[in-house]
């Protein structure tokens, strides 16, 4: 949920000072942490195009030399520059461009997630390179555009994951099919199922079991006037009509109704103070809203809002301008914008790497029911990286280079963040559908681990 052209507020510090008495926070873990190391589930990488290659994330990739699969019409390509928003742009550098690019993998049967990466090397405007991906004879993403699905940038990393690839006949089958242009791919990345390490302890948790207000010992309401940031257009309420537990959900629900005579309302709740985490693994299970102008998010901010921040004006006026954002960090583990269904989001923000330097690191997934069904949103988080996952896979992870907390402001309590967005800086880029309210996001669980080793 991308704090653009913020506002900073001292809200959040006030809020921790007076719940103090009333808290339970999350002990703080060692760094000695360590996870299970997601490489383990790799069966198959390769560098499109490129040599071998060892990725910041411990994926080996296997150099392109393999002879195509029948069908396949593509040439290797070469980019000139420097590819960003990644932590391996040489991996981004080559690829293979063609009306139509066939892999052909022999893999033993079963249950794969596949990862796509990709970088625009020619092209600076959306609509001239548009291609679909099928995987086992099914497509799996109707359309690719890499400027476009990159935030209107070329020379930029772009990577998505489809999940849920299932193999029965020995072979993986990957295939390109261009409709504009020629299709293109850089590196492509095969998983097992992630099983999630055995060591976890339960810290911190909210099930929605009991019906009626939000459990005040959990969650704090955040009370903001439309476009206080993001240009986003609700009023974020404390009412039942906006927030609520019911038939053993959380529900968030965006409204227009023209509450104090803002057109739209919702609701955003926070665990600052009450459910704080430094290192774990945080778990949300949850069903999207889906709807033009809908911007809904699972994600985290430091409860020490001021961490990083290098200058502030007056830190007890509300409206003070300061560079907490993005020094201090943000770890979005989900967000989907009704535009867009189906295509949901992880980004990491911090002071190396955010959008207004066009050097944000970020993933993707395309799963169409996200909308329809609940899945469990999660993400795992050491001194080293934090891997972001949907169900058992995988699909965005952000690596501790050690070069100073620009990079990493990561190394600080946390806490989760709930909200529904109307409109704004992306939710809005296509327009707000009138005749769509309201919009819900059902929230089944909030937990919150660590190690066993470390409580």
């Amino acid at each position: 949920m991308e704090y653009r052209n913020m506002l900073l507020v001292a809200s959040t510090s006030l809020l921790l000072a007076a719940c103090s008495q009333h808290t339970f926070k999350i002990p703080e873990a060692q760094t000695q942490h360590h996870q299970a190391n997601p490489s383990d589930q790799i069966v198959w990488a390769i560098n499109s195009g490129g040599d071998a290659y060892l990725s910041s994330d411990g994926i080996q990739y296997q150099a392109d030399a393999i002879k195509m699969a029948s069908g396949d019409a593509s040439h290797v390509v070469i980019a000139k520059g420097t590819i960003l928003g990644t932590q391996d742009p040489n991996l981004y550098l080559s690829s293979r461009q063609g009306e139509t690019i066939a892999y052909q993998q022999p893999l033993a049967n079963g249950t794969y997630s596949v990862t796509l990466r990709f970088a625009e090397d020619q092209w600076t405007q959306e609509g001239k390179r548009q291609f679909s991906v099928w995987i086992e004879g099914q497509q799996r993403i109707p359309v690719i555009d890499v400027v476009n699905d990159r935030d209107g940038r070329n020379m930029t990393s772009y990577d998505i994951s489809v999940p849920n690839v299932e193999l029965e006949d020995g072979q993986l089958n990957i295939d390109f099919k261009a409709a504009t242009g020629k299709a293109s791919i850089s590196a492509i990345v095969v998983r097992k199922p992630y099983q999630v390490d055995k060591d976890w302890q339960l810290l911190w948790q909210d099930e929605f079991n009991q019906d009626g207000r939000v459990d005040e010992t959990k969650w704090n309401y955040e009370l903001w006037a439309p476009k206080r940031v993001n240009e986003e257009l609700q009023r974020y309420t404390d009412r039942s009509e906006n927030v609520r537990q019911q038939g053993g959900n959380l529900i968030i629900e965006a409204r227009r109704d023209f509450f104090q005579g803002d057109e739209y309302s919702s609701a955003r709740i926070t665990s600052a103070g009450k459910g704080d985490l430094l290192y774990g693994r945080v778990e949300v299970r949850a069903k999207l809203p889906d709807g033009l102008g809908t911007w809904p998010a699972i994600w985290m901010m430091p409860s020490d809002f001021d961490a990083y921040a290098e200058s502030c004006e007056d830190p007890t006026d509300e409206q003070k301008l300061c560079n907490s954002w993005p020094n201090s960090g943000e770890i979005d583990i989900l967000e989907h914008v009704g535009f867009d269904e189906g295509r949901i989001h992880s980004t990491m923000h911090n002071k190396a790497f955010f959008w207004k330097n066009f050097k944000q690191r970020k993933g993707a997934l395309y799963e169409p029911d996200v909308t329809h069904n609940f899945h469990l949103y999660a993400m795992e988080w050491s001194p080293e990286r934090i891997d972001v996952f949907i169900d058992d896979t995988l699909y965005f992870s952000y690596i501790n280079d050690h070069q100073g907390w620009q990079s990493w402001p990561f190394d600080k309590p946390f806490h989760v963040i709930l909200n529904i967005a109307v409109g704004g800086g992306w939710g809005g880029i296509k327009g707000v559908a009138d005749d769509i309210w309201p919009k819900q996001m059902l929230i089944d669980y909030v937990r919150l681990y660590q190690k066993k080793s470390l409580t």
